[in-house]
């Protein structure tokens, strides 16, 4: 997901990144991304162009993610003052 956070690429320059792997598997991988509805894959002549859909990865973070987050960051905040007042020379 990271490879197409910029701008899409083709299932070619994604294979290409992973050698290791064999390009089946490669496949297999950006279909269970796109059946999970994070990618978006568009056929241009033979070429398939995979694109990152953004919108699922907002919802997760909007419902679950930012909920949680902001408690965390005012703890955080509050333990970095309490760290800094204790380090200061007196």
């Amino acid at each position: 997901m990271d490879l197409l956070r910029k701008k899409p690429k083709t299932t070619g320059e994604i294979c290409s990144y992973f050698e290791p792997l064999n390009r089946c598997t490669t496949i297999q991988h950006l279909k269970i991304l796109e059946n999970a509805g994070l990618l978006i894959i568009k056929r241009k002549g033979r070429v398939r162009w995979n694109y990152l859909d953004n919108v699922p990865i907002q919802e997760i973070y909007d419902r679950w993610i930012s909920k949680y987050a902001k408690p965390t960051l005012e703890r955080l905040t509050v333990f970095k003052k309490q760290m800094k007042s204790k380090n200061q020379p007196k």
